[in-house]
């Protein structure tokens, strides 16, 4: 079957031995070219074997359907007694090469080259690109050696355009073995999660996302991809099933370029308004050049309007302006009609891997640290920060540098109508003791531009203790946190996990047993339980977190660990302790999510009668401290709280993460009192929706 275009047939020629064609007094000679003089015959033999191959050569059905473009390379000979003669065939289908020798086969023999007035035999290589096209035909008065420079030089740029797209070759899926990000979300990670944590495996699963080629290594994603592909012919059947809308592959290139939805309608029972929705539209794109530089972006354009204790959350954390809100996770919400929210976030990075050991980030996006549903050392709760990473794995060991610049967005700091910035730098040190234990270093700290010191050089270097640095900056210069981390792989179905962060330690005031508020740490415990119950790809997690009154917070209260009045650990902020029971399953493109919280936690009561702060809060100031001594979990006004979220679905294109779902949140929030900032909520929230998973969505405040 023909095509519409055709990319040009390439032919050169070189005789065998010290022979060159320069010499021959006569090419090989097709009938039809018989009458022409001797400085046209070789155009005449150019294009009588195109529009032979032209009128020929049947495209094989595999290759339209997959709609290739390409070429197949051909080195042929024309013997002494004028016959082809096919030497060699390169080309990606083996369909291809057999209609290559099918059409070969039916060339006619024509008169030989000829050298010194004697036939010889002469060898070609040929391009054939596919597409193809008709060929067009020189003047018989014109020979290719009377043809211009500029002629020539025009000839060749008018095709420059064309072997740009016979470049191209069919798309390998060339993301899953590259070094960019696998979308970190806890339930897409969970399909992987066993695999990772095997006994006697050397990887490293706390500093999230994941890159592909680390992840591939353990678990075949591609083939996953593969086997839950849907077996559609048409165009827009692969495109919704099974593709990316656009996936182009070159040689030293290839990007995908897909649209990116999460379109939810909803009710909430506790809501005065009819209907919760979310309407999100946007692009995502990867790329990679070479080898070793890969980068991606994300543009999102979103307006919705939620659950209502999501809405007076969101409105709670308003950074100064006019704007009502901060969308939770994401970023500030401008006003849209009456009650809803208008909230654009861009993210994008560079991944570039100089050796195989070392990979360098830059962009603008987030990270995580730990191997439970929270982390207690850095999170994924907060919106999208600027950020530079370099990620060293050798023997046993990857290390992880971090540095963020992060916003304090209240009123009461920002200069000029513009945010505050502040900085914050942290390492990770995980290091496999044993095919069983693995152990995790973490320290961070958090500065700010005071004295007009900007970036402070000092936190630059990868391999350094913060602590150190902050005594010799100065007292309030800086907030530096210290964490350590554990995990253990009781079998290959069982893992144990835990952190401990310490904010600030006194050894006087642990061991007085005065319960002093320079006590500030928390702590994890978790467990994961892999293809429970003889059940495959049945995952269950349970997790334990408790963390310390006025953890996290800081007497200059810009230097808390905090971004975008959102905090960058634990969501809860301090002065909780919480149980999450989690369960994931999926067959096939089905998957089901269970999610139970039981939390205590202590607020402020923010009355002119009691000003006081309680430590839960890690915006307020230390020094406003209820007391010295005596500092419990859960003091101030104590509230109980039990959330529940079940989600269930299918997954509509394993390739993009598309999803279609639905989903029940019950939400009880049990204040002792009622104040303006705490309020008793009782909430279900039921949705369905189709969306682009791309990143966490929290819900559990």
């Amino acid at each position: 079957m023909r095509q519409l275009f055709f990319l040009a047939i390439l032919l050169t020629a070189s005789l065998t031995g010290a022979q060159n064609i320069s010499t021959y007094e006569k090419p090989p000679v097709f009938a039809e070219c018989e009458a022409k003089p001797v400085e046209n015959l070789k155009p005449c033999f150019n294009f009588t074997l195109n529009s032979f191959i032209y009128e020929k050569f049947e495209v094989p059905e595999i290759v339209l359907k997959e709609a290739y473009q390409g070429d197949i390379q051909v080195l042929f000979e024309v013997d002494r007694e004028g016959y082809f003669k096919i030497l060699y065939i390169d080309a990606i289908y083996q369909e291809l090469k057999t209609e290559t020798e099918r059409v070969f086969g039916l060339l006619p023999k024509i008169k030989p080259a000829t050298y010194n007035g004697n036939p010889t035999f002469v060898q070609y290589s040929i391009y054939i690109a596919i597409p193809l096209a008709e060929p067009t035909k020189l003047s018989d008065k014109t020979s290719e050696t009377e043809l211009s420079k500029k002629d020539r030089l025009n000839a060749m740029l008018s095709n420059e355009y064309d072997k740009v797209n016979k470049s191209l070759k069919p798309y390998e899926k060339p993301e899953y073995t590259s070094q960019l990000n696998i979308p970190f979300t806890h339930q897409y990670y969970s399909r992987f999660d066993a695999e990772m944590n095997a006994i006697g495996t050397n990887s490293h699963t706390a500093a999230k996302p994941f890159i592909y080629s680390d992840v591939s290594k353990y678990y075949d994603l591609k083939a996953e991809q593969e086997e839950l592909a849907e077996d559609v012919d048409s165009w827009l059947g692969r495109k919704f099933w099974n593709e990316h809308l656009v996936q182009i592959q070159g040689k030293d290139y290839w990007f995908t370029v897909d649209p990116i939805v999460d379109l939810q309608v909803g009710k909430d029972t506790e809501a005065d308004f009819g209907s919760t929705w979310n309407n999100t539209r946007g692009v995502f794109i990867q790329a990679g050049l070479g080898k070793r530089l890969n980068l991606t972006t994300s543009i999102y354009e979103s307006q919705g309007r939620f659950a209502e204790y999501f809405n007076q959350y969101a409105e709670s954390l308003k950074a100064f302006g006019p704007d009502p809100a901060i969308i939770p996770g994401r970023g500030i919400g401008k006003r849209f009609k009456e009650d809803a929210y208008d909230y654009p976030v861009a993210e994008a990075y560079l991944s570039y891997t100089p050796t195989d050991f070392l990979n360098v980030q830059f962009g603008h996006g987030k990270n995580f640290i730990g191997d439970g549903y929270r982390s207690l050392f850095q999170s994924d709760v907060a919106s999208p920060y600027p950020f530079f990473k370099t990620s060293l794995e050798f023997w046993k060991i990857k290390y992880t540098s971090t540095w963020m610049w992060l916003k304090d967005v209240r009123d009461e700091v920002v200069e000029d109508g513009a945010f505050l910035t502040k900085y914050m730098a942290n390492h990770y040190l995980s290091w496999n003791v044993s095919k069983r234990l693995n152990i995790g270093l973490f320290e961070s700290v958090m500065w700010a531009d005071t004295n007009g010191r900007g970036f402070d050089v000092n936190y630059l270097n990868p391999i350094i203790f913060f602590r150190a640095i902050e005594f010799q900056t100065g007292q309030d210069a800086g907030n530096a946190i210290l964490g350590l981390s554990s995990k253990y792989k009781w079998n290959n179905k069982v893992n144990l996990y835990g952190q401990f962060i310490l904010d600030e330690f006194s050894l006087s005031d642990v061991t007085g047993g005065n319960k002093s508020w320079k006590n500030k740490f928390g702590f994890q415990l978790g467990a994961k339980y892999f293809d429970a119950f003889k059940i495959d790809n049945l995952l269950l997690q349970a997790e334990y977190n408790q963390v310390r009154p006025y953890t996290y917070s800081h007497n200059s209260i810009i230097l808390n660990y905090a971004h975008f009045n959102q905090p960058m650990a634990h969501l809860w902020g301090a002065n909780f302790r919480e149980l999450v029971l989690i369960g994931r399953y999926n067959y096939k493109r089905w998957f089901a999510d269970a999610k139970m919280i039981i939390g205590q936690r202590g607020f402020d009561f923010n009355t002119p009668e009691d000003s006081f702060n309680y430590g839960g809060n890690i915006y307020a100031d230390e020094d406003n401290r209820v007391s010295d001594t005596g500092i419990t979990i859960g003091q101030g006004n104590k509230t109980s709280s039990f959330m529940t979220e079940i989600q269930a679905g299918y997954l509509l294109n394993p390739t993009t993460n598309l999803k279609l779902f639905t989903t029940i949140i019950y939400r009880d929030f049990n204040p002792e009192a009622i104040t303006p900032t705490t309020m008793n909520s009782n909430t279900l929230w039921f949705s369905v929706g189709l969306r682009t998973d791309l990143f966490n969505w929290y819900n559990d405040f």
